[in-house]
């Protein structure tokens, strides 16, 4: 699996997860699923993101988005 992958699988589930807390505890978790949609958003245009730049450095190969 690459980094791509990885990045794709883990912000869909926080919003997954994020969206299940919201409705069966807290409203307030929906600002942890603001949060991820805000750094896929500024990742497409600015090709950073925290996640793949840890991946990276732990090894993992790099795809075709995060270089």
């Amino acid at each position: 699996m690459n980094i791509d992958k990885i990045v794709f699988a883990f912000a869909g589930a926080m919003i997954l997860i994020t969206v299940v807390f919201a409705v069966s505890h807290s409203l307030h978790w929906l600002w942890v699923t603001a949060f991820v949609g805000a750094n896929i958003f500024q990742a497409a245009f600015t090709g950073f993101c925290p996640l793949a730049h840890i991946l990276k450095a732990g090894g993992v190969k790099s795809g075709k988005a995060f270089k």
